[in-house]
């Protein structure tokens, strides 16, 4: 149907424009419509068999309901994770001395996609500062409606002092945003992942990449390309995120399957949504109440829980915890795993990206 603009809209609100930019239009752009689902934490009163009431935590989300008095965590692990300072210590050392497969690369190129908040920039800085030894914020991490983040941006993850910088860059990006003239067009994510957008590059919608862009890569290496996307989601809005922000993925996971490239995921602010884990991060594995998030978040993707992490940034924290690195850096290696299998099937330079869709 159509707006009152003459634009073509779905009925998930999305506002789908053309998907090359032209003279006379604009690019596809994702808009976000802003109808949310209160998402915090609420306290339901229930009466017990013996007539007496109990105060009960309880996280709501649409369609799923999860109570932590009745099912705090498993006794078990569902995923296997070892939390002591030798892991993390073998987890830094594993990621410090990664280098590329291929040859003809030196770093691994990742890039962050998710909507405005979800915790890219806040991955990237609490990963800088597991390396750094303190808790840093390289990447400007805002508190806003709209992205803090406009430009490309690529931040190298240097290793401890006196080593080098380890073999990943991961790239930030404005986020999927609310507002028609704010969220970031399907061909200036596909142009930054083929290379041709040079870092630094202030995005705008009236301007799509173009040819005719100030710095514009026509011919992009294979280190120009984007290696691996990481499509980050945040745990305690999964739920409430806009219906049609899942038609978005399933768009750009099928432009970027198209191009050959691996994608995984990212589940942030697991501690919002699981007081145990909040309180002990080596509970988020145990936790039943994140296990069904988590598969709620595939299934807003469209991506197998295989695909998906969970990971505690650091936000207010002045100190680096021990557990929270082993999240993180796990995360990392799990990242790196999948930007080395697009450098298995890409070994020649300055050629094109093959047209393989990989299945998820």
């Amino acid at each position: 149907m159509q707006n009152e603009r003459g634009e073509i809209i779905g009925s998930s609100g999305f506002n789908f424009l053309s998907t090359l930019p032209t003279t006379n239009t604009t690019a596809a752009r994702f808009t976000i419509g802003t109808t949310l689902v209160n998402d915090a934490p609420s306290q339901i009163t229930s009466k017990s068999s013996m007539g007496r009431k109990e105060n009960r935590s309880s996280y709501r989300f649409p369609d799923m309901e999860v109570s932590s008095a009745a099912q705090p965590y498993l006794v078990s692990q569902w995923r296997d994770m070892e939390w002591t300072e030798e892991q993390r210590t073998n987890l830094m050392k594993t990621v410090s001395s990664y280098r590329p497969s291929c040859g003809e690369v030196t770093r691994a190129q990742v890039l962050l996609l998710g909507p405005v908040g979800a915790g890219k920039s806040s991955f990237i800085s609490s990963v800088q500062s597991v390396f750094n030894g303190r808790v840093t914020n390289r990447a400007m991490v805002g508190s806003f409606s709209s992205s803090f983040t406009k430009k490309l941006q690529p931040y190298n993850i240097h290793g401890q002092k006196g080593e080098d910088p380890t073999g990943v860059v991961l790239c930030d990006i404005m986020g999927l945003s609310n507002g028609e003239m704010t969220g970031l067009s399907l061909h200036d994510v596909l142009s930054v992942i083929k290379g041709h957008v040079p870092e630094g590059h202030k995005f705008s919608p009236s301007q799509p990449v173009t040819c005719e862009t100030v710095g514009y890569v026509r011919r992009p290496s294979l280190q120009d390309q984007i290696h691996c996307v990481v499509f980050v989601v945040d745990a305690s809005k999964v739920m409430s995120y806009p219906k049609g922000l899942s038609t978005t993925f399933q768009q750009l996971r099928e432009h970027i399957s198209d191009l050959g490239v691996h994608q995984v995921a990212l589940l942030t602010h697991v501690d919002k949504v699981c007081p145990d884990t909040a309180k002990d991060v080596t509970n988020v594995y145990k936790s039943n109440i994140i296990q069904e998030v988590m598969n709620k978040a595939g299934a807003l993707l469209g991506m197998s829980t295989s695909y998906i992490v969970p990971v505690k940034n650091y936000s207010s924290e002045l100190n680096l915890d021990v557990n929270t690195d082993v999240l993180l850096l796990h995360a990392v290696d799990h990242i790196l795993q999948y930007a080395d299998l697009y450098f298995q099937d890409n070994t020649t330079q300055d050629t094109e990206l093959p047209k393989v869709k990989t299945s998820y």
